[in-house]
């Protein structure tokens, strides 16, 4: 069975007339008869009925027909992706972020892509951790925000594009409120707002105050920062945020105070299939991306801290 056959038989069942299927077409005659003749020897069962100067399909032509139709409108939409593939003004950029990417950075970032390409689409996925490797991996994504960047994993490859400070979030009314910068340990006896188990800011946290020599009593948990930040302005604990996720005021604003010992970031990379060439629209969107960061001035400082660790690495 030949899709040439498939493409004739569905064109005359439209028409209900050979000649009429013929011309547009664009073949003979004779030429569509035979592939419809050579279509029906090969299922074994008749397709049309003769209907006065018409054709009428017949019950099982009717079933056929129906699924032949799907099969020609899903090669078609195979043949518009691939086209929108190799041309880097059209086609879909997929991409994953975790939530804290979300609200500020984000969108800023696609509202600025799409001032120079208006025509291309986005398909966005949030997640965790895990979730936004394994879509990497799959090929659910093209490219993906994670935080932090993965040092172990060889299916992905990718660069870190901003390291970003952690700030402690105090109810207003706290006494280290008005402080300019802060020791981790001065919070040792406050109740902490923490991330839910599965968020990469939790551990990050959690080993920030492992460091400052104490073990944190969480009060509360939570699965967005727009939570952190709201339990801890009402005054159920303290936390640490990314400097990105305070961007945006709300009402109900905690204090933000500067950490000094130990001085807590996060990496942020950006990272993409080993070995695998993206879709023309989505190198063009990593481009964009990578000279994004470098005109904000992060993805230097991103890279010189980065290469700074590479030195003290490999001079101990």
């Amino acid at each position: 069975m030949e899709l040439r056959q498939l493409h004739y038989f569905v064109k005359v069942a439209q028409k209900e007339h050979v000649t009429q299927a013929a011309e547009e077409l664009h073949v003979a005659q004779s030429a569509v008869s035979r592939q419809i003749h050579q279509l029906e020897e090969e299922l074994g069962v008749k397709l049309f009925l003769q209907k006065g100067r018409n054709l009428q399909l017949t019950p099982v032509g009717q079933l056929f027909c129906k699924r032949a139709e799907v099969i020609l409108k899903e090669l078609e939409r195979a043949v518009q992706e691939v086209q929108e593939f190799m041309d880097p003004e059209l086609g879909e950029v997929r991409i994953g972020f975790p939530h804290s990417l979300g609200v500020h950075l984000i969108p800023k970032m696609v509202a600025e892509f799409r001032k120079r390409h208006p025509n291309v689409k986005f398909r966005f996925k949030q997640g965790m951790y895990p979730s936004l490797i394994r879509d990497v991996v799959s090929g659910e994504v093209d490219l993906a925000f994670i935080s932090p960047y993965p040092k172990e994993c060889d299916q992905v490859t990718g660069e870190i594009v901003l390291t970003e400070e952690l700030l402690a979030i105090l109810p207003p009314n706290h006494a280290l409120a008005g402080e300019e910068s802060i020791s981790l340990k001065q919070l040792k006896d406050e109740t902490f707002v923490m991330f839910s188990p599965g968020y990469s800011l939790r551990p990050i946290v959690w080993d920030a105050c492992i460091e400052a020599g104490f073990t944190p009593r969480i009060s509360f948990e939570g699965e967005e920062t727009e939570t952190i930040r709201g339990l801890v302005a009402a005054g159920m604990g303290v936390s640490l945020l990314p400097d990105m996720a305070l961007k945006h005021t709300s009402e109900l604003e905690p204090a933000r105070v500067r950490v000094v010992d130990p001085a807590v970031t996060r990496t942020i990379g950006l990272i993409r299939r080993v070995d695998e060439k993206l879709p023309l629209v989505a190198q063009t969107f990593h481009a964009f991306l990578l000279r994004y960061f470098e005109q904000h001035d992060l993805y230097e400082l991103a890279r010189s801290k980065r290469s700074a660790s590479s030195s003290n690495a490999s001079s101990t």
